[in-house]
């Protein structure tokens, strides 16, 4: 395998990423219910990956809006940035960084807001108060057909957003600054702001979700004016060096079943979405990623579905970097590329047919925490290692997370089956490591399935950190009720 996997790279800012590989953003599912900061499950989790040198190691999405959460255990950026309120985020940064200064891993701080795709009951709200979105079309309406069932899980679980006003929109920028700056000086090297998958930033971008006519239209002149404004003000207060990247949808922009034209024309779409990203010259890198709770590609592990979504990722990731550098922009973003890259023979095409410049791993580095160190020690024991070897890394339990006869087809369940699983893995790592450290995680759990992984992902109960607030609430409930009775 060529060496330049492991050829340090520089980011725009300055700073550098000393190999290619990147654990991607993976949603973790551990914080308390209803949201909160990081805890000992997610220092157990990343002091994993913190031990087999990732050139950049990115958290779950880091919800900038408490009442805009996704599956309800999601780390929130705090209403104030106290010193109190710091601490777990500077303890999770310490732990991602390993303790190495020569070749640690960058901390990268996911934010995000979840928009109409933040679910009723656990999303955060109150019952019956609508989430924030560019205009009120409620999830699944642009993908009418799909039977009975579908619809009526959709209507259950998506309510019809309120569209944003002016204020709403300054107030969520405001609120990306602030996450901002709460990963500045809690010590991590960047944020990455999440405009992929359906999530707020993204329908901003996609003509499924905005019908605005202002100033933030999808009009090519408006579709990123959300994204810039962020970004330019996330700049103005935090240092040169600091890393500012973005997720963006590619699978968004293609139309499945639909004809060539729309296909051309989406891709195209998202040609200038880049291309304007880049010419902003504050950007250090752009991820390429793709799907949505509507089409939810980024969930799924159908094996037609990766060969299909890692063609049109080499193509489309190849279109981008060619493009990117025949415009004389003053500073250009570096293209990390996920999806697709399981096998040596993936990651070693993608670098030398200059698909990206980084590789982002996702659910392979949950099935490999350790990727990075058998890699090099391939290179090590290699003169010529066999760069056509298409053996994954990890077996991925496909035929495990295949829904039972019963269980309605809906693409959102299955994906959500998928998505359990692996959180199921995630906990598993976690709690090796918080039990001893110094010792491998448990070999992955094949005969786990699919509905058995979803039950135990929201039957779980988290004694270290739920049970004190529960029985500081019992508690306070005594001494409320024997006051009373007292009186």
């Amino acid at each position: 395998m060529d060496c330049n996997v492991f050829t340090p790279i520089e980011l725009p800012c300055g700073r550098t990423v000393e190999n290619r590989l990147v654990k991607a953003a993976m949603y973790e599912h551990m914080s308390n219910f209803s949201g909160g900061p990081p805890n000992v499950f997610h220092y157990g989790l990343y002091s994993e990956w913190a031990k087999h040198g990732w050139g950049m190691i990115i958290t779950g999405n880091v919800q900038v809006s408490p009442h805009h959460l996704t599956l309800g255990r999601d780390i929130v950026v705090p209403a104030t940035l106290d010193q109190e309120d710091l601490k777990p985020f500077e303890k999770l940064a310490q732990v991602i960084h390993g303790g190495i200064d020569d070749t640690r891993s960058l901390a990268i701080m996911q934010l995000s807001h979840a928009g109409r795709q933040s679910p009723n009951f656990i999303g955060g709200r109150l019952p019956f108060v609508a989430p924030l979105a560019p205009s009120p079309i409620r999830v699944g309406e642009c993908h009418p057909g799909r039977g009975m069932i579908a619809d009526f899980i959709f209507h259950s679980l998506f309510q019809v957003p309120k569209g944003m006003t002016t204020g709403d929109i300054l107030y969520v920028q405001s609120s990306f600054v602030r996450g901002a700056l709460l990963a500045h000086k809690s010590g991590f090297d960047g944020v990455q702001l999440h405009a992929a998958h359906g999530y707020l930033l993204a329908q901003f971008m996609n003509p499924k979700s905005n019908i605005r006519n202002d100033e933030y239209s999808v009009a090519l002149e408006n579709a990123s004016r959300m994204l810039f404004e962020i970004v330019e003000a996330i700049r103005k207060v935090v240092p040169t060096a600091f890393v500012v990247g973005i997720k963006i949808n590619s699978a968004d922009y293609v139309t499945s079943g639909g004809s060539e034209e729309i296909d051309q024309h989406g891709e195209q779409r998202i040609l200038d979405h880049i291309r304007s990203i880049g010419s902003w010259g504050i950007i250090d890198f752009i991820e390429i990623s793709g799907g949505d709770y509507e089409m939810p590609d980024f969930l799924t592990s159908g094996r037609s579905e990766k060969l299909d979504r890692q063609a049109f990722f080499a193509r489309f990731s190849q279109t981008v970097m060619k493009d990117l550098r025949s415009v004389p922009f003053s500073s250009t973003p570096l293209i990390l590329l996920t999806g697709g890259l399981r096998s040596l023979s993936h990651i070693q095409t993608a670098l030398t047919s200059r698909h990206a410049d980084l590789l982002g791993i996702g659910r392979g580095a949950v099935l490999c925490p350790d990727l990075p160190r058998i890699l090099r020690l391939v290179t090590q024991n290699s003169a010529t290692p066999n760069t056509r070897d298409q053996k994954p890394f990890a077996h991925e339990p496909e035929a495990l997370l295949r829904a039972s006869k019963w269980i309605p087809s809906v693409k959102l369940i299955g994906a959500g089956v998928g998505t359990a699983w692996y959180t199921i893995r995630m906990r598993d790592i976690s709690i090796s490591q918080i039990k001893n450290p110094s010792v491998e995680p448990p070999p992955v759990d094949y005969n786990r399935g699919g509905l058995t992984a979803v039950f135990k992902m929201w039957a779980w109960f988290d004694f270290c950190t739920a049970l004190p607030r529960v029985l500081g609430i019992l508690l306070a409930l005594s001494v409320a009720i024997g006051f009373l009775c007292y009186h």
